[in-house]
């Protein structure tokens, strides 16, 4: 063989690695710290699984837009993945509202067997391929409750005619109103100072909206309803998994579910500790109300639940496994 034979072999093996080689765009929009981790863990878990074949590319804290915008880049394939709200995805898909009901899950353990359960969470995933993405995986984002600028939440009086900032998801939207208050759908960016300027009352999330948003500068009171644990999604393009091998996809898939374990292990801890934060750094408290009577007031939503076969089935699948614990 001669040398210039060589070299030109050289120069195909060196073009077709070239060729392989993948770049994932990850863009998504402010986050807590442990599922930060979690998404930049997916990447080093991919890298490691396709030897440096496919890496990502992170686009963090709004970089490219909100999480609408990022959704719909990924639906065109102007984007490769993102991860959002699961309230929001309802939108798009009106099975993941299912996930937005009030009251759904009765705690962690419960939460995590049945987002686990892929039987239940495959097809909800599945339910956007026609739209040009697909859900890989979830991540835990705690317990929404309610805070407030002027009082705890202690009974349903204490929301009556409170302007409240939702998601934009009709579910959240529809039981903000059972519970008497006034909801106002707008960005997670435009809530401080809404509250701040009196536009809003008050907003409803988990404590990190607390402390990495600094909502409990302007909003001191922190009440433990913990009416939805709604999920984040890690979406991805229909098309970028398209072009991707077949063992590329595997390890994608792989790498999400792996990530999922790992935040799993930090969410706790970091929950607690951002608690105590608010507690000692923004002087939030906190308070405990019987829900039985928010629970009640939302029961119209469940009855009408049932005349949507698709999400009464998800709904009852996940309950069962409530039973099944």
């Amino acid at each position: 063989m001669t040398k210039m034979t060589c070299l030109a072999l050289a120069g195909l093996i060196a073009s077709a690695s070239m060729a392989q080689a993948v770049e994932l765009r990850f863009a998504y929009a402010s986050n807590a710290t442990p599922t930060k981790e979690a998404m930049a863990k997916f990447g080093e878990l991919l890298a490691e699984k396709t030897n440096g074949e496919v890496t990502v590319a992170y686009f963090p804290d709004s970089q490219l837009g909100g999480e609408r915008e990022l959704v719909e880049m990924v639906q065109g394939g102007l984007l490769d993945m993102t991860k959002v709200s699961s309230g929001l995805m309802e939108s798009f898909s009106p099975v993941y509202g299912v996930f937005s009901m009030p009251y759904l899950f009765d705690n962690d353990e419960h939460f995590y067997a049945a987002m686990d359960d892929a039987s239940i969470t495959g097809p909800v995933f599945e339910s956007t391929r026609d739209k040009g993405m697909i859900g890989l995986t979830y991540y835990n984002s705690g317990a929404r409750s309610f805070y407030l600028a002027d009082g705890p939440v202690e009974t349903m009086a204490d929301l009556a005619g409170k302007k409240i900032r939702v998601m934009q998801s009709p579910t959240s939207i529809e039981m903000v109103k059972l519970l008497g208050g006034a909801p106002i759908a707008m960005g997670q960016d435009e809530v401080y100072t809404s509250i701040q300027q009196g536009v809003l009352d008050g907003a409803e999330n988990n404590e990190f909206a607390i402390t990495i948003a600094r909502h409990g500068e302007v909003a001191k009171y922190y009440s433990y309803d913990m009416h939805t644990r709604i999920p984040d999604v890690v979406l991805i393009s229909t098309q970028t998994m398209d072009r991707l091998t077949e063992a590329q996809r595997a390890a994608v898939i792989e790498a999400a579910r792996e990530s999922t374990e790992f935040h799993k292990q930090v969410w706790g801890a970091a929950v607690e500790a951002e608690k105590d934060k608010a507690a000692t750094e923004f002087g939030v408290e906190f308070s405990y109300p019987d829900v039985a009577q928010f629970q009640q007031a939302v029961q119209p939503m469940y009855d009408a639940l049932k005349a949507e076969p698709g999400k009464y089935a998800v709904y009852e699948q996940i309950r069962a496994v409530a039973g099944a614990q």
